[in-house]
């Protein structure tokens, strides 16, 4: 239970330091915001244990992670953009 409360608040936490990073209007509300960290932070473990960086079991740092949902709002904006 408090596993995927803390995944709640660490992915809104995640969330709100992407979109304060990363320079533009992200019309994302709060839920919105917390699947953008969580998914940011699953981006990065993806590429992390793919990469070699961390293990099947280790956790991934904030800054991957912030950095993941990065990515991920640049993709978001550039599919916004064309619909």
């Amino acid at each position: 239970m408090f596993s995927i409360l803390g995944t709640i608040v660490v992915g809104f936490i995640v969330g709100l330091l992407a979109r304060a990073l990363k320079p533009g209007n992200d019309k994302l509300g709060l839920i919105m915001t917390t699947v953008l960290g969580i998914a940011g932070s699953l981006l990065a473990r993806y590429v992390g244990v793919a990469m070699g960086w961390y293990g099947p079991n280790a956790p991934v740092g904030w800054i991957a992670s912030i950095i993941g949902a990065i990515v991920l709002l640049v993709i978001y904006g550039l599919v916004k953009k064309k619909a």
